[in-house]
């Protein structure tokens, strides 16, 4: 049962727009009854409702988050959680004491160790066996594109000099090709038949603690940007139908299906028989809870990321002295594939969620959704671009063109210790300034929706946020602005992450807060609009609505 609530003394920012004279919002069997003032609110559900006074902060749709990672993020908390080391000796005693408290593991997982920490963002086994003598360890990075194993893990999986590269990815390695302790991209998928495997309940586990987590930010409702196997975790679609089941889900979730990679032009029509099939049988569950999931989106990886020279580039990688190299980056499907598959998915009336960072990849993946427009209507489907890093200014316009979708996770888009230190070295200062977009792509007319890609980084819009208007790490003036001119104004940065983001996660009744519109609200401890830019990363959330129901107070 949702209780009647009333929202007052605060302002309003409407998904579109700072409303010129709201102050309050008042909400009744879920569902938006009154956009005004105080009184017009209080006279909208009279006796009985639940007051909150929102003390001079914003009330906002409910965020949504559009490319996240709930069942890792959630798991990761569960499990040895590096999320929060602030430097390599705060990452290795939090594994010593998780291996401590965890004796009776057989395999130590778990994440977020952050590349900077470590010179070249490759941290060897030896540490680990330092830190947990004898065990088992296997960490991804933060990125969720690597991973760190000590050496009991690379002695289980048998891997050593000999052991070769899997064709998207590669074991780094010492000069004598012994492996050093980290794994890129495919090369993660070595040990998969050698973790443990969550059974489903510990994946429902997972999931609620991601809900519950990202509703303390003022999420509402997410893309899962990948529903199968990956990285050594599996497939959570039977946990999010048990949670959905048994009502312990709630939130609005649309999921992006992993197309994994491997397969060639004569496998395509099965591959997207299978996706087909998975998507009929997830359907679109509902519950009395107010949640709803489907699958309707298949997410495809293009590329990886710069640091470790996987995302794919026009122009060739540097040697870290300036001197171009021959490495360009991989394409994860080679473009005839790509266009194939993007055909035929699209045929099907699938939702495209593309990852493409460097600028080739961006380029391969318009080229593919080009294709498929000539045949669908790529405007109702919805298509988007994930993290767009590397963007040839030449193909903004085809995306504007095409109706793609840019998703962005802003939380990046600034220089940090990662970003010079990893990056800059390998695209030089050109690239580097060029990085990220944002404001370009919003004046071409392309769409805008916001992600955080957590776990990968924080899932706090306000963060997100703050950088996409200053261009700056939040809290910090270490660095100038990463590519000047290309800030978002605040109304963008927020429209994107409520009404962008629920467009492109398909939650057509969310994401702007509107009479007789379903009541998913956040409620911030302040105005931003009253603040300067460098203090919006200092905004927190303090109320999280969802159909009517308070689920989170801060």
């Amino acid at each position: 049962m949702t209780n009647d609530l009333v929202i007052t003394s605060g302002r309003v920012f409407t998904g579109a727009a700072l409303h010129p004279t709201a102050t309050a919002v008042a909400v009744s069997g879920g569902r938006v009854v009154a956009i005004g003032s105080d009184e017009d609110a209080l006279a909208a559900v009279p006796g009985g409702a639940e007051l909150f006074d929102a003390a001079g902060g914003l009330i906002t749709p409910g965020f949504l988050d559009s490319h996240v990672h709930p069942t890792q993020g959630g798991h990761e908390r569960l499990t040895c959680d590096l999320t929060d080391s602030t430097d390599a000796a705060s990452a290795l005693e939090l594994v010593r004491r998780y291996a401590v408290e965890h004796p009776e593991d057989d395999w130590i997982v778990g994440g977020g160790w952050h590349l900077p920490h470590f010179p070249g963002g490759l941290p060897r086994a030896e540490l680990l066996e330092q830190a947990a003598p004898g065990r088992k360890v296997y960490l991804v990075n933060a990125d969720h594109h690597g991973a760190w194993v000590s050496p009991a893990a690379l002695a289980a999986a048998g891997m050593d000099a000999d052991t070769p590269d899997p064709a998207d990815g590669h074991i780094d390695r010492d000069p004598d090709g012994s492996p050093s302790g980290t794994l890129q991209e495919g090369a993660m998928d070595l040990f998969e038949h050698l973790l443990p495997v969550p059974d489903d309940a510990a994946y429902v586990d997972a999931l609620v603690e991601a809900q519950r987590y990202l509703r303390s930010f003022g999420i509402t409702g997410w893309q899962d940007a990948i529903l199968g196997s990956y990285a050594g975790a599996r497939d959570s679609t039977e946990a999010y139908l048990l949670g959905f089941e048994s009502g312990a889900l709630s939130a609005r979730v649309s999921a992006a299906l992993w197309l994994t990679r491997g397969f060639g032009l004569d496998e395509v029509a099965d591959v997207v028989a299978r996706l087909v099939a998975a998507r009929d049988r997830i359907g679109v569950r509902t519950n009395d809870a107010g949640g709803s999931f489907k699958a309707v989106t298949v997410k495809i990886m293009q590329d990886g990321v710069p640091e470790s020279r996987t995302a794919a580039l026009k122009q060739p990688y540097l040697d870290g002295h300036g001197h171009p190299t021959d490495q360009l980056g991989p394409s994860h499907f080679p473009p005839e594939v790509l266009d194939a598959v993007a055909v035929a998915l699209a045929r099907e009336g699938f939702q495209l969620h593309i990852h493409a960072i460097g600028d080739r990849a961006v380029a391969e993946a318009l080229h593919a959704l080009g294709l498929a427009a000539e045949q669908t209507d790529g405007e109702a489907l919805r298509h988007h671009l994930a993290h767009l890093q590397q963007v040839d200014l030449d193909d903004i316009a085809t995306m504007a063109s095409l109706g793609v979708t840019a998703n962005l996770q802003a939380l990046w888009a600034c220089n940090s210790d990662q970003m010079t230190e990893l990056n800059l070295p390998l695209v030089g200062e050109g690239r580097f300034r060029e990085q990220y977009p944002f404001a370009a792509m919003a004046a071409a007319g392309v769409r805008l929706a916001m992600g955080s890609d957590w776990p990968v980084s924080t899932p706090d819009p306000w963060q997100a946020i703050s950088v996409a208007v200053t261009r700056v790490e939040p809290g910090e003036d270490r660095y100038p602005p990463l590519g000047k001119g290309q800030e978002l104004t605040l109304e963008q940065a927020l429209s994107a992450y409520t009404a962008g983001s629920a467009r492109v996660t398909l939650h057509d009744d969310a994401g702007r807060i509107e009479l007789g519109g379903r009541a998913d609200l956040a409620v911030a401890d302040r105005n931003p609009f009253d603040l300067s830019a460098q203090q919006i990363h200092t905004v927190r959330n303090v109320l999280t609505v969802s159909a009517g129901r308070v689920v989170h107070r801060g």
